[in-house]
């Protein structure tokens, strides 16, 4: 088996730990969750592109979430599915296949915190500063901080997946349910102290990067709600910057779990757990916490709701 799987590139892959007599009920249930997850998330881009009330900044940076929980889902959910069916011998992934895998795994990760703190930005100027609203986040603009938030995490992922692909590999199981930049270099017997080091320094930027910004910014904005006496402001100030917020902790929280449980070896079941929930959770929540919370986008789902059972 060793040398077959070395001869071909062709690791083994953990997979999700299920007894045979819960692997249908499980694939149910996460097949759902996928399913509504992607649903959910283009219709909610389909209405954006679609309705002109709502071709604004917000909403067009808004769209960079749902696109980007869309590929944190598919990146691992498919083959999860098929891996579920399957025996845990026969769950084998090519190796070109895992680090595609593990590449955009990381991307979902990375473009998480940097989408919620651009869109954090729109909210500081939109808040503090909104006679010059239009005069900032212009449609050039809009492009920038998009631009900025996926440029940032293509380019520290890529060094980071790169710096594991240049390691040999002597091992050929991947002890997760997935593939990821970790499970890549610990398929390797040489030093891999230089991964571990970016590793951290890629987790760190990550987290306090969008923390600090994120923090920052409600400060700020906390500051003008404190000193104006200007209710509608503060009504939607709260209104937004809460809906913001939700989804910021929904999903720090999520990957905190799995960034903690990673201490404790003798969790390592509810550690794999907790990191494919990271992929389904935050991409099936938010849908709900923004599209349901965002007034213009309610109001344009009850409309269409209301002009679908008219039809009917």
């Amino acid at each position: 088996m060793d040398n077959l799987t070395f001869r071909h590139g062709i690791l083994l892959v953990e997979g999700l730990k299920v007894t045979p007599q819960s692997s249908q009920p499980v694939f149910i249930v996460l097949l759902l969750a996928y399913v509504f997850t992607v649903v959910s998330n283009i219709g909610l881009i389909v209405l954006i592109s679609t309705e002109k009330n709502l071709h604004d900044p917000m909403h067009f940076l808004f769209c960079n979430l749902p696109v980007n929980d869309i590929i944190g889902t598919t990146v691992i959910m498919p083959r999860l599915l098929q891996d579920i069916l399957k025996e845990a011998s026969e769950r084998y992934i090519s190796y070109v296949e895992c680090v595609i895998q593990a590449y955009f795994v990381h991307v979902f990760t990375a473009a998480c915190h940097y989408v919620l703190m651009i869109m954090a930005f729109d909210r500081y100027v939109a808040i503090c500063n909104p006679l010059r609203y239009t005069a900032i986040m212009t449609n050039k603009m809009v492009i920038k901080l998009s631009a900025f938030a996926w440029g940032l995490a293509f380019f520290l992922v890529t060094i980071m997946i790169g710096l594991s692909v240049r390691l040999s590999h002597c091992r050929y199981k991947i002890e997760n349910p997935f593939c990821d930049n970790a499970s890549l270099f610990k398929l390797s017997c040489e030093n891999v102290i230089i991964n571990n080091i970016f590793g951290i320094i890629y987790t760190v930027i990550a987290l306090s990067l969008s923390a600090i910004s994120i923090f920052i910014t409600y400060v700020k904005i906390a500051t003008v709600c404190i000193t104006s006496k200007n209710k509608a402001l503060n009504s939607k100030a709260i209104k937004t910057c809460c809906t913001h917020l939700a989804v910021y902790l929904i999903m720090f929280i999520s990957g905190a779990v799995f960034i903690f449980l990673h201490r404790f070896p003798e969790y390592s079941d509810s550690r794999k757990l907790a990191s494919i929930m990271f992929h389904i959770v935050p991409p099936g929540l938010n849908p709900l916490v923004y599209g349901l919370q965002t007034k213009e986008i309610r109001q344009k789902i009850v409309k269409l709701w209301r002009r679908k059972n008219r039809i009917l």
